[in-house]
């Protein structure tokens, strides 16, 4: 009975073992087919389709400037008794911005005034006494020496007269300089005076830009000038970089500075809005006008097998690879410009194409 029972035994053991056998094997394989397919995958670099016009645009960093900025003085000398405004305030035409102590104009004023009524005073008296004259020759008691001698005098007593308005027009005309306002809307940007100083006529007070149009300002090295006078601009604020604005040459300088050797240019930024601060920092980038856009894409993207330039193109998502045939619209030192074969966005290999086949699979890295 126990023989018999050991016989029986034998054999189910010896089944179980080459399942588990079996099922290590299974597992080994499977590892190995995925460990195989991943090998496959091979790793590769790529370039990402951007089209620009095939000619380099260059860019310059630059100031965002009023087109018209004015230093603001008294016309008159004296010392400053106010300031009514102060560096980034906004400002009307016409508004004070400064007042100067008037005593002393004032003074002058009533000088003038004095003055005026004295000469109005001798002036109708000569006036009268040229009707006596005119009398008394006309009876034979005065000379025409006599008369011409009187009508000089009422000549030059009326020329007094209109000299004395002259001086209080000029006088009236200084006291309201010590008033300094506005000639334009705008902004202050600078206060150059403090009320108690002492200024001369002319002294730069205050800073206005003007409000209306802004420009960019940027310095241009000798080697770029013909291709920014013929170029095509656009400006893009480092405070908002995704909005671009179109620009326009106004201003090329005559002759560089001394110190950077580099001529200043002023380009006019079209439609500018209240985001457009005078004193931001802009990017000013100048290009060919009507320039074909083309893909960059090194040299070594290019794959040919006598049947014309091709391009290998990566699905992402799934690894796969697509030959496309391309234009080559030119080279430029390491790299070849393609016009058409691509999309924008698409992503192409770069580096060992030749070694590659439209049936593997490949997986995307940054580096090596």
């Amino acid at each position: 009975m126990s023989r018999t029972t050991g016989f029986r035994f034998v054999p189910l053991a010896s089944v179980a073992l080459a399942a588990l056998a079996l099922a290590a094997c299974t597992d080994g394989n499977a590892r190995t087919d995925a460990k195989a397919q991943e090998v496959q995958a091979r790793a590769v670099r790529v370039e990402t389709v951007a089209f620009k016009p095939q000619s380099r645009e260059r860019s310059f960093v630059g100031t965002v400037r009023p087109r018209i900025e004015s230093d603001l003085g008294f016309r008159v000398a004296g010392k400053i008794a106010e300031r009514y405004v102060n560096q980034g305030q906004t400002v009307t035409k016409g508004q004070p911005l400064a007042r100067l102590d008037s005593i002393d104009l004032q003074l002058q004023r009533q000088q003038a005034e004095a003055e005026l009524a004295a000469a109005q005073i001798n002036l109708d008296a000569s006036l009268a006494q040229d009707k006596r004259t005119q009398d008394l020759r006309a009876a034979g008691w005065a000379t025409q020496a006599t008369l011409d001698t009187q009508l000089a005098r009422t000549a030059d007593a009326r020329g007094r007269l209109d000299k004395a308005k002259r001086a209080l027009d000029l006088a009236n005309n200084q006291f309201a300089y010590a008033t300094l306002a506005a000639d334009s809307d705008g902004v202050v940007t600078a206060t150059l005076a403090e009320p108690g100083q002492v200024v001369a006529a002319g002294t730069p007070v205050a800073r206005l830009a003007r409000s209306g149009e802004r420009e960019a300002v940027v310095a241009i090295p000798e080697t770029m000038i013909e291709a920014v006078r013929t170029g095509v601009a656009s400006v893009s604020l480092w405070s908002n970089a995704g909005k671009v604005y179109q620009a326009k040459l106004r201003e090329f300088a005559a002759s560089a500075d001394t110190a950077t050797r580099t001529f200043q240019a002023r380009f006019t930024i079209q439609d500018a809005d209240d985001g457009v601060v005078i004193g931001m920092t802009a990017t000013v980038t100048v290009g060919e006008p009507a320039s074909a856009r083309v893909a960059r894409l090194p040299i070594s993207a290019l794959y040919a097998e006598g049947r014309g330039p091709s391009v290998f193109v990566v699905d992402a998502a799934t690894g796969g690879l697509t030959l496309k045939a391309v234009t080559v619209a030119g080279y430029d030192g390491r790299d070849v410009l393609i016009s058409t074969g691509v999309a924008e966005g698409d992503k192409v290999v770069a580096l060992g194409v030749h070694k590659l086949d439209v049936q593997q699979r490949v997986r995307i890295v940054d580096g090596r």
